[in-house]
């Protein structure tokens, strides 16, 4: 059975979990999941675990997300993206100076309440589902983090494209939707794609039919490493705790802490 790991140009209307049905057909391998999940509407990187690297999968979830879009200005919809039906329209004059400004206020760390249309779970049932049976219910504000919120003017006076480089966790639509209330009136997103996971770049990703499996490995080549000898090597596998030296508090010298190795 393979284990690897793979980077995916998801494309439109197909949802994360119909990529990793498709890549478990294609492979002939049941343990394959995904890290990050997109939504249909949505194209780019998608990262799969297959076999056992599945369990590295929550490494990587973490990693920061770089994304493009455009951002409608002038209608509301009920999903905050082009999917939805319109909720609200408005009248509006917008100056790339302005928008740049208001998109600044928008960046650095956040409060963001989640969109009604995501899978978050709320006393067990997650929106989405209570969204489409016409039920809305608070939601908590969550802090996230956007690094950067770079917009740029289209021919239309009304649609600006945007990039925006983002903490795990960030909805770019409710980013859009906030942008479009700070300029006074309101917007929606479009054609938003995922174009880096960490260091994983649209640039290395492939349709989930013609996947290309790396090594598992690679999966963690975000992650700080170290070597080590064959004896540590075997401790870690059978899951030991290690003994591992961190900085004193009080002067250079180290200081033993110990830590729990989990195999993978």
């Amino acid at each position: 059975m393979p284990d690897g790991f793979s980077v995916v140009d998801k494309q439109a209307g197909w949802t994360s979990h119909d990529v990793v049905a498709r890549a478990r057909k294609v492979l002939g391998e049941r343990r394959v999941g995904h890290a990050g999940t997109l939504d249909p509407d949505a194209t780019g990187v998608l990262l799969l675990g297959v076999g056992r690297a599945t369990r590295l999968l929550r490494f990587l979830t973490a990693l920061p997300k770089t994304y493009t879009g455009e951002v409608v200005f002038g209608r509301e919809t009920s999903t905050l993206d082009s999917s939805g039906v319109t909720t609200a329209t408005h009248e509006m004059t917008l100056a790339m100076e302005d928008v740049a400004a208001a998109a600044a206020t928008l960046t650095g760390p956040i409060m963001q309440v989640p969109p009604m249309v995501s899978a978050l779970k709320v006393d067990g049932r997650r929106l989405h589902e209570l969204a489409r049976e016409g039920i809305e219910v608070e939601r908590e504000p969550r802090p996230v983090t956007v690094y950067r919120f770079d917009v740029e003017s289209t021919p239309d006076p009304l649609v600006y494209r945007v990039e925006v480089e983002c903490s795990s966790g960030t909805y770019v639509r409710s980013l859009a939707a906030d942008l479009g209330h700070a300029l006074g009136g309101g917007a929606h997103l479009r054609a938003l794609r995922r174009t880096r996971i960490g260091s994983f770049g649209e640039n290395e990703a492939h349709p989930v039919d013609t996947l290309v499996l790396q090594p598992a490995a690679v999966a963690l080549r975000d992650m700080s490493s170290t070597s080590i000898d064959a004896s540590t090597a075997a401790a870690v596998a059978h899951g030991k705790v290690l003994a591992v030296y961190e900085p004193s508090d009080k002067d250079d010298a180290v200081k033993p802490a110990v830590v729990l190795a989990a195999a993978t």
